[in-house]
C-alpha cells in the first residue's frame, strides 16, 4: 500500500495490523459480551480519525497477506493443469497434478480459508464500528461514506474469491456472526455472491474514479487521508474496480449479459482513472506495471509491496517460484521451482501468430529479431519464466531473493479479454473480435476476421492464456472454458461433481463440526 499516508503507514502499520488482529481474535471469544479486566473497552478504539485510518490500513493489509502467504494466490489460480511445471517440488507437482489433498504442509495450510474470515471480520468491525470517529471533526461524513464503500468491496471481494476455491462458505456478515465463527454452516455459492454483487453495486456509488481527484460535487475527500492522486495509485478499490469485481462474479456465475454490461462500462470509462493500455515494455520492465509507486495506475486491482515502505519480501510473489540464474541476470538460485516447458511455450507462441513480441521471431529484420520478453534460457533445458521480475526494488537482477513486485489481480487488458469473452458467448463475434484485436495488435499479433473456421470463444481463451501468465487466472479461466464448451468429459466431471473447487482444510472441519467437506474430496 502507498501514499503519503504511508508515511503514517510505515510507521504505525504493524500496530494497526496487531490492533486489528487483537480485535479479530476478541471477536473470536464466545464470551464477547464480557467486559474484559485487562483490556481497554473494544469502543474505545473506534473514536478518531486516526482509528479509522488504522481500521482501513488493517482490512487492507489483511487482504495481502490472505493472497500472498505461502503464495497462495498462484497456487490456487496457476498452477493446476496449468502451463508450469514442477522441477523439483513435489508439493508443487501435487497441486499441478490436482492431487489436493496430498499431506504437503503448503497445501495443508492454503486449505486453511481463516487467513479470509480475517479479512472478513475486520470490515464487518470496520462497518459496525467506524461511526464512532464521527466524533473527531476531522473525520467527515464524505470520508465515512467512502471508507465503509471500501470495506464493503472489500468483503465482497475476499467472498468472491473464496467461493471460487471451495464453493460453499459461511456468509458472516456481522462481527457478532465472528463470536461464533466455528459454528457456523456453509452458505450456498449463489447466495454468498448475490450478496457480494448488492453490496458491490451500492458501494459503487459512493466509489471515485481517482482518490484525491478533482470532484466538483464534493463528494469524496479532496486530499485523501493527506495524500494526492498519483500517491494514490491504484491502492484502495475504485469505482472500476468494484465493477470489474462484478463482471468477474457474473463470470464465474455464467451470467455473461450482465458480464458484458460491467466490462462495456469500464472500456467506456476507463480514461476517467487514468488507465490505459500497456506496450510489452510497460507491462514486463523491472519499473512497468508490477512495479508499485511508479507513477503506473494501470493495476487496476492490486496488492503493491513498495520497497520505500519496507515492504521488500523474499514471499508473497511469483518470482520466489520462477526466477533462477540465467547468464543476462545472475542470481544465486540455480533453478527456478516452476517453468513452463519449451514444446508448451512453442505452441502458445507460434510463428504463425506474426511477431509476438511477448515471445517470438520477426522476420522484419536481418537476422530476425529474437523477442525473449517473457522467457530467457528458452534453449536450455529449463526455460525460466521472466516476465514478472521485480528485484530488489526494481531491478532485474540481483544475488538477493527479495522482491517488489505487486499482486495484480486484474488490469485493463484482462477486463478487455473479459469483454470480448461475453460478447463472443452471446453471439455478438464482429464486437468481440474487436476487443480481442486491440490486444493482440497491442502485441504485434495480426488480427482475426471472424468465420466459418474461427472459434471467437477459443480465440479469447488462447489471448488470455498468453497475456495473463502468471498472474494466477490459468485455473479459473478453464472452468470458465470448460462451463461454457462442455466438450472435455474429464473436466465435465469435474464441474458436475464440485471438483473443481479444493478441499478445506481437516483443521477447519475439526473445529466446527457444521462444515462438511466437499464430496468430491470425501
Amino acid at each position: 500500500m502507498k501514499i503519503v499516508f504511508f508515511n503514517f503507514l510505515k510507521k504505525f502499520k504493524v500496530l494497526a495490523i496487531i490492533f486489528l488482529l487483537a480485535i479479530v481474535a476478541s471477536s473470536c471469544n464466545k464470551q464477547l459480551d464480557i467486559n474484559s479486566t485487562r483490556q481497554a473497552n473494544e469502543a474505545g478504539h473506534w473514536s478518531t480519525y486516526e482509528d479509522a485510518r488504522a481500521g482501513l490500513i488493517g482490512f487492507y493489509g489483511l487482504f495481502r497477506a490472505a493472497v500472498a502467504d505461502d503464495n497462495g494466490h498462484w497456487l490456487w489460480g496457476e498452477l493446476r493443469n496449468g502451463d508450469f511445471k514442477s522441477v523439483t517440488r513435489p508439493d508443487l507437482k501435487a497441486i499441478i497434478d490436482g492431487n489436493l489433498k496430498a499431506s504437503y504442509p503448503v497445501i495443508q495450510t492454503i486449505t486453511n480459508w481463516r487467513r479470509f474470515y480475517a479479512v472478513i471480520n475486520a470490515c464487518n468491525l470496520f462497518i459496525e464500528r467506524a461511526n464512532g470517529c464521527l466524533k473527531d471533526k476531522r473525520y467527515t461524513e464524505s470520508y465515512y461514506k467512502l471508507d465503509i464503500a471500501q470495506a464493503r468491496a472489500i468483503r465482497s471481494f475476499a467472498y468472491f474469491y473464496m467461493v471460487r476455491i471451495w464453493g460453499d462458505v459461511p456468509l458472516i456478515t456481522t462481527s457478532n456472526d465472528g463470536g461464533n465463527f466455528d459454528a457456523l454452516p456453509r452458505t450456498n455459492q449463489d447466495v454468498v455472491l448475490s450478496f457480494a454483487r448488492q453490496e458491490l453495486v451500492e458501494a459503487a456509488q459512493n466509489l471515485p474514479y481517482l482518490y484525491s481527484g478533482n470532484d466538483p460535487d464534493q463528494l469524496f475527500p479532496s486530499n485523501y487521508y493527506g495524500g494526492t492522486q498519483d500517491q494514490w495509485l491504484n491502492t484502495p478499490i475504485n469505482k472500476l474496480a468494484a465493477y470489474a469485481l462484478l463482471a468477474h462474479i457474473a463470470a464465474w456465475q455464467g451470467k455473461y449479459i450482465d458480464v458484458e454490461v460491467y466490462t462495456s462500462f469500464i472500456v467506456n470509462n476507463f480514461d476517467k482513472s487514468n488507465l490505459s493500455l500497456v506496450d510489452i515494455d510497460g507491462l514486463v520492465s523491472p519499473n512497468g506495471l508490477f512495479l508499485a509507486g511508479n507513477g503506473n495506475y494501470n493495476q487496476l486491482i492490486g496488492f503493491n509491496f513498495i520497497k520505500g515502505n519496507g515492504e521488500t519480501t523474499s514471499s508473497g510473489h511469483i518470482e520466489q517460484l520462477t526466477l533462477a540464474n540465467t547468464t543476462l541476470y545472475p542470481m544465486s538460485k540455480q533453478l527456478p521451482d516452476i517453468y513452463v516447458p519449451k514444446e508448451t511455450i512453442s505452441q502458445l507462441f507460434p510463428l504463425s501468430n506474426g511477431n509476438d513480441t511477448r515471445f517470438g521471431l520477426d522476420n522484419q529484420y536481418t537476422p530476425p529479431l529474437n523477442y525473449t520478453t517473457y522467457f530467457e534460457n528458452y534453449n536450455a533445458e529449463i526455460p525460466v519464466f521472466k516476465k514478472i521480475r521485480i528485484v530488489n526494488g526494481g531491478s532485474s537482477t540481483g544475488n538477493f531473493a527479495v522482491y517488489n513486485s505487486s499482486i495484480v489481480f486484474t488490469r485493463l487488458e484482462e477486463i478487455k479479454l473479459l469483454y470480448a469473452e461475453a460478447l463472443a458467448v452471446l453471439g455478438q463475434q464482429d464486437q468481440a473480435a474487436e476487443q480481442l484485436n486491440s490486444i493482440r495488435n497491442n502485441r504485434g499479433i495480426n488480427s482475426i476476421s471472424p468465420g466459418p473456421n474461427v472459434d471467437i470463444v477459443d480465440e479469447v481463451f488462447a489471448e488470455r492464456r498468453r497475456e495473463l501468465m502468471g498472474e494466477g487466472w490459468r485455473w479459473y479461466d478453464l472452468v470458465r472454458y470448460n462451463k461454457i464448451k462442455r466438450n472435455n468429459a474429464a473436466f465435465n466431471e469435474l464441474l458436475d461433481k464440485g471438483g473443481i473447487y479444493w478441499p478445506i482444510a481437516q483443521d477447519v472441519i475439526n473445529r466446527n463440526p457444521k462444515i462438511v467437506q466437499n464430496a468430491y474430496w470425501q
